[in-house]
């Protein structure tokens, strides 16, 4: 569960152009009516992905601070209790927005910042910071590394097992996917066409078998076949079902009697739109299964992408990707640097918005 390599993007290669076809699609469509996804003129970076993706969440961060800075202000309490109250009211949580607002304070203190572009400047600053300890390398260089994926219905963790198999894959990987979904109705079909279309072999039984039985399987053949990374994809569950998370945990007992170390991850999806209940729900299987790392889909969709610096600050848990868009292209490594910096507006747009 340790980490090593960190994957990196791939570039707007004809191949990617494709796969961006392949995964661009509304969430609620089957793989096989999946739509193109719009092509644009200029080819977009990393930061301009994350930024266009995180809009709905610095745009709400962007008229809350305008307020704050509107006409005349002074650096003083009063200040920095409104920056409280803006970050607390932006799913960053009690604690991590008391803790954010400490640090500024002394890093305004310190640089002698007299200016709004100054407090901006270390704001982005300090939440960077705060969020660097989520971004790690990554080391699958075990083989087969086993990733084990979790989470609660309807956050977009098949999608996410595809996508993340298919870069794995373009790393030079030899990837197999395992269909231990088989509690919800066609979800291994849904893996199966996934596995065709990214021509990635997918282990399964069909609906009702037992899920430890397909993992126990799984590992079997990836152990055979020399599998570089394994990826088993499990039953989405709330994380009140008591049945289907003693179900992961006989996951866990089975490939543990196979090799000790497995998974060697266990990676909880987690849907940006819910806000501060993403740690509600990271602490129920945290204590279930012992979640390793995490992933945070649907950013593009929602206004609460601060709840990745709660989820940093309470759980201190490696963020390998989070989603900004539909395509293949918008699963990006996280960056903590580059999220600071999309969620954090300019000084010129909170100027315009006030």
């Amino acid at each position: 569960m340790k980490s090593g390599q960190q994957d990196t993007p791939g570039t707007d290669t004809p191949k990617t152009s494709k796969l961006a076809k392949l995964f661009g699609r509304k969430n609620s469509a089957p793989p096989h009516q999946e739509q193109p996804a719009a092509e644009t003129d200029r080819p977009q970076t990393n930061h301009d992905r994350v930024e266009d993706g995180l809009k709905a969440s610095s745009g709400g961060l962007l008229g809350k601070i305008s307020q704050v800075f509107k006409g005349t202000f002074d650096l003083n309490d009063e200040l920095f209790e409104d920056l409280e109250e803006v970050l607390m009211s932006s799913d960053i949580g009690v604690k991590a927005s008391l803790d954010l607002v400490d640090r500024l304070r002394l890093r305004v203190e310190s640089q002698k910042v007299h200016d709004a572009k100054g407090v901006i400047s270390a704001l982005r600053f300090e939440i960077a910071e705060l969020l660097s300890s989520s971004e790690t390398e990554w080391n699958t260089s075990h083989q087969p590394y086993v990733l084990l994926m979790v989470g609660v219905n309807g956050v977009g963790k098949t999608t996410t097992t595809a996508k993340i198999a298919q870069r794995l894959k373009e790393q030079g990987k030899v990837v197999m996917l395992a269909a231990a979904d088989t509690f919800r109705a066609a979800a291994v079909e849904q893996l199966q066409e996934w596995g065709d279309k990214l021509d990635i072999p997918v282990i399964c039984q069909g609906q009702g078998a037992d899920a430890a039985a397909v993992a126990h399987d799984a590992l079997i053949s990836a152990r055979a076949k020399q599998v570089d990374v394994l990826i088993i994809d499990t039953a989405g569950r709330l994380h009140t079902q008591t049945d289907l998370m003693e179900q992961l945990q006989k996951v866990n007992r089975v490939l543990q009697k196979i090799d000790p170390d497995t998974p060697h991850e266990v990676m909880q999806i987690l849907d940006a739109g819910t806000g501060q209940n993403a740690i509600t729900q990271l602490e129920s299987f945290q204590q279930a299964v012992g979640v390793s790392s995490i992933s945070i889909t649907k950013l593009d969709g929602s206004a609460k992408g601060g709840v990745a610096i709660a989820l940093a600050q309470n759980f201190e848990l490696p963020i390998r990707f989070i989603g900004v868009g539909e395509s293949y292209d918008d699963l990006r490594p996280f960056s903590a640097t580059q999220y600071a910096n999309a969620l954090v507006p300019e000084l010129h747009k909170i100027a315009s918005a006030g």
